[in-house]
């Protein structure tokens, strides 16, 4: 039985919606979910796992029937699904009275449920969020059922607030697979007895490394996986990246560093730059511009301005710019300290500078 298992694809999201890519973000999230499905039938796969989330909030009744067209092309393909936490079950939800495609099964309920596909000898037990959180450990202590057939377990969760997992005894469990949700980060367990397959696509800029689904093989005479791989999908990468600079450093010369650097990688990506290092005290970094015309989702500007205190509290020694160096300059001093001793100086320099 040849399956492919996917979660997390929250349609209908806006990723970076204070950027100019955000639209572009939000149809990737459907345009990749799409070849999913063409993959699905590429792959003559027998069941589509879709491990919750597949709405980012509850949907509405135009988003449904998006996604049906889009199930309806794969008519061969069980496409079995649960709600997580973002797309969870309400009374007024239009998921509660959507006529669905032949070839789709929601588990709706609340508490576990099984359902059984004769035609795979294949039994899928799982259960939707009807709330925002779960915080009770609901699938400790269970253990597969005790009859002849594939069991696949579906799960969104694994923090503390959404149904907290013992992943190890979910992987001695009995379960053929346990296709799991809600962390957005791939992972397969060493024995593939498990697997996140993690958000389709990075949907923030903490979302760094690839994403994608999972597609996998279960004998049908064992009922043990034989094989299961993570597949990329995603159309773009979050990349964090660190510039280091020197007291020689231009801002045209910076600017043209993060350029080649982005270039190199692709300009499909989105980028966050961290600037590290000394810098002359007169240059002000302007990367304004540079955020405008490349997918930059942030710059964070750590670097340090090379001032000669011993040489500042010599021309200084009885005025606030000695005294605030004699307060705050220390060979133990933390990051916040330094940074308030650099933007400091700095200040009174310029009011000095302004009042000469």
């Amino acid at each position: 039985m040849k399956f492919i298992h996917i979660a997390d694809v929250h349609w209908g999201m806006n990723p970076d919606n204070d950027k100019p890519w955000s639209r572009d973000r939000a149809q990737a999230i459907k345009d990749t979910f799409a070849e999913v499905i063409r993959q699905a039938k590429q792959r003559d796969v027998d069941c589509l796992f879709i491990a919750g989330d597949l709405f980012h909030r509850q949907p509405l009744l135009r988003d449904l029937k998006e996604v049906n067209y889009l199930f309806s092309t794969i008519p061969s393909v069980r496409i079995i699904i649960i709600a997580g936490n973002h797309d969870r079950i309400r009374a007024n939800s239009a998921l509660m009275s959507f006529q669905w495609c032949p070839n789709v099964t929601w588990i709706m309920d609340e508490d576990l449920t099984s359902v059984y596909f004769e035609e795979l000898n294949l039994e899928v037990l799982g259960f939707s969020y009807h709330t925002a959180e779960i915080t009770e450990s609901r699938l400790n202590g269970l253990h597969a059922p005790d009859t002849l057939h594939i069991h696949v377990l579906l799960a969104h969760g694994g923090d503390a607030a959404h149904l907290p997992l013992d992943k190890q005894q979910l992987a001695g469990a009995g379960f053929s697979y346990v296709a799991l949700g809600h962390i957005h980060k791939p992972e397969l367990a060493p024995d593939y007895s498990y697997a996140y397959p993690g958000s389709l696509e990075p949907l923030d800029k903490t979302e760094t490394g690839q994403h994608g689904m999972i597609v996998g093989e279960i004998s049908p005479t064992t009922a043990q996986i034989t094989a299961l791989e993570f597949v990329p999908m995603a159309q773009a990468q979050y990349i964090s990246l660190a510039v280091h600079i020197t007291p020689a450093t231009t801002n045209g010369e910076l600017c043209a560093s993060i350029t080649e650097e982005i270039q190199k990688r692709g300009t499909d990506h989105i980028y966050r730059f961290r600037i590290r290092g000394m810098r002359d005290p007169d240059i002000e970094f302007d990367l304004e511009a540079l955020e405008k015309r490349l997918q930059i989702a942030e710059i964070i500007d750590d670097s340090e301005p090379q001032y000669d205190f011993s040489r500042l509290f010599a021309e200084h020694p009885s005025d606030m710019i000695g005294f605030y160096i004699r307060a705050l300059q220390k060979e133990d001093a933390s990051q916040v300290e330094k940074k308030a001793l650099y933007y400091g100086i700095d200040a009174l320099l310029r009011t000095t500078d302004e009042r000469s």
